[in-house]
């Protein structure tokens, strides 16, 4: 039986011979990984001198760092000055409870809002809180519902994150697909007998981003609303990076010997 030929080889890493002269100013351009036997012949590069070609790439994910929550107050009487004292009674008692809980001032808005309706007057006012620490949220909209009759109505919980967090997430997921791809080439250097050198060219080819999402199914058995930890999972963001570097490689130095 004739044998069947083998299938070509591919290659992750490989090491290029560098040009000698002008190194500096004018690289010779990479050559990108393909196949073993599409490469084409290097014939003037120097001898003497080589680099190494490496892609790394890494997925990193962040919960959100913010929550906002909504808490409704309303009240329909015959005289506004009897609407306003309802709701502002119920609304200070609101406030004095997130200060007592060492919600700070720039995380708390309020606004309030009066209008007539046929031959009363309806007030309504919201507070608009932002928590940084989830569990203090869950324990003040507890304790809320807990103590403040049916007219107030406490919104579910909004998680996001801010600009600064999700910029975080990008660089990182640069980082490490950068940690990666040297921890690469360190390796596989440390196998041939070589000494890894400088990077010459880090570029990053492909950045992704998006949202986590709870699959349909899962929803579809939901009774109601999706619970805290699902709005959590539901607004991790992920963010993927893919780089290609360039390192200078050098032989392996000799150790002299002292007499």
């Amino acid at each position: 039986m004739a044998l069947q030929p083998a299938p070509p080889s591919r290659v992750f890493m490989e090491l290029v011979p560098w040009a000698n002269l002008g190194r500096e100013n004018n690289p010779i351009p990479a050559l990108e990984a393909q196949p073993v036997g599409s490469r084409p012949h290097a014939a003037k590069a120097h001898p003497g001198a080589r680099e190494v070609h490496v892609s790394g790439a890494a997925e990193v994910s962040a919960s959100p760092d913010r929550a906002q929550v909504a808490v409704r107050v309303s009240s329909t009487k015959e005289a506004a000055a009897e609407a306003k004292k309802s709701v502002c009674r119920r609304l200070d008692y609101i406030t004095q409870s997130l200060q007592q809980q060492g919600l700070q001032a720039e995380n708390v808005t309020v606004t309030k809002d009066i209008r007539r309706v046929e031959s009363a007057y309806h007030m309504e006012a919201e507070v608009c809180i932002t928590f940084t620490e989830f569990g203090k949220m869950q324990n003040i909209c507890n304790f809320l519902v807990e103590k403040l009759d049916s007219s107030v109505v406490i919104s579910p919980p909004e998680f996001y994150h801010t600009s600064g967090s999700i910029e975080n997430l990008r660089r990182q997921a640069c980082l490490v697909a950068v940690e990666n791809a040297w921890r690469k080439a360190q390796e596989v250097c440390d196998l041939v007998g070589q000494t890894l050198g400088k990077p010459l060219l880090i570029k990053e080819e492909e950045t992704k981003e998006w949202e986590g999402q709870i699959d349909d199914h899962q929803i579809s058995r939901l009774p109601g609303s999706l619970t805290v930890q699902q709005k959590i999972k539901s607004a991790t963001m992920h963010a993927a990076s893919k780089v290609f570097i360039t390192f200078e490689v050098k032989g392996k130095e000799k150790k002299k010997k002292h007499l």
